[in-house]
């Protein structure tokens, strides 16, 4: 639940320092970038994490996003430029995108199927909590102290995070071989890279019918079938295809696809891919 807290925090808090941040550096053209740079490394890295916690165990692998989050979290308050502050936002999602779908996989290796509706709604309850009080912190401290504030804020909670962990937490690394599918994982990226750049980037930095619209539609398609026809082959896949014979799974994706916003979008899409840790968890 400190994990939780500490990555839907910082999905919160940051808005409401955008036009401070912009009025100090400037470069209002590429303000978007602070919120897509880290979308994007996260995006690209949340698969990537479900599997490495599947093959060598999810304690390791939370705590190592935690110290790369953290670590993004300070560069990112000591950014002395636009640019720089959108590369270590990048890094910071690069830790960033372990944190929600590690932890709320966790809650297969900790909690009986009984107990983990209960678990997960405490889970829930955590971001519901961070939507209300993030945009305020970011307000008291851009106001009363430092917009970096909103980046440092993360280190204290990181750290209690990562002792509590250390302390509490045991996991067991899956006993088959340690195979990563890197083929579909970079197919994967390339399919998200662009659909993220589309819907977020498409009706403002370029038109929906430019280009760019057109040349991002295009590698997403093609992206979308080759990784379909390599996960259909592949001995030990990133996304297992055959998770989408599951009815809530299939649900979760279409709720989280359709989401009225970019924050609820992702809740769901987290939300699906931690179910479908746990479910092989649970199977294996």
């Amino acid at each position: 639940m400190l994990v939780m807290l500490l990555a839907s925090l910082d999905q919160t808090i940051v808005s409401t320092a955008l036009p401070t941040i912009v009025g100090e550096f400037g470069g209002l053209a590429h303000l978007s970038w602070i919120v897509t740079g880290y979308l994007l490394a996260t995006t690209i890295v949340t698969p990537l994490y479900g599997k490495l916690g599947d093959l060598v165990g999810r304690k390791v692998v939370l705590q190592s996003a935690i110290v790369l989050f953290l670590i993004g979290s300070a560069l990112c308050g000591m950014s002395r430029s636009m640019l720089e502050l959108i590369a270590f936002r990048a890094v910071q999602g690069l830790g960033g995108g372990g944190l929600m779908v590690t932890a709320m996989a966790v809650v297969g290796d900790i909690v009986t199927p009984r107990e983990r509706g209960r678990y997960q709604g405490l889970f829930g309850a955590v971001f519901g909590v961070s939507t209300v009080i993030g945009p305020l912190i970011g307000g008291y401290f851009v106001e009363h102290l430092s917009w970096r504030w909103i980046f440092y804020i993360n280190i204290p909670l990181g750290m209690v995070a990562i002792i509590v962990i250390g302390l509490s937490f045991r996991s067991q690394a899956a006993s088959r071989p340690r195979v990563i599918d890197f083929t579909g994982a970079g197919l994967l990226a390339v399919l998200l890279t662009s659909v993220m750049l589309l819907s977020t980037l498409g009706g403002q930095a370029f038109a929906w019918m430019s280009l760019w619209s057109g040349m991002l539609t295009a590698v997403a398609l093609a992206g979308l079938g080759s990784f379909i026809l390599v996960e259909s082959r592949a001995s030990q896949p990133i996304l297992p295809l055959s998770l989408f014979r599951n009815r809530i799974f299939v649900v979760s994706c279409a709720v989280g696809f359709i989401g009225r916003s970019n924050i609820s979008s992702r809740i769901c899409a987290y939300l699906a891919f931690a179910g479908g840790a746990i479910a092989r968890t649970s199977a294996a």
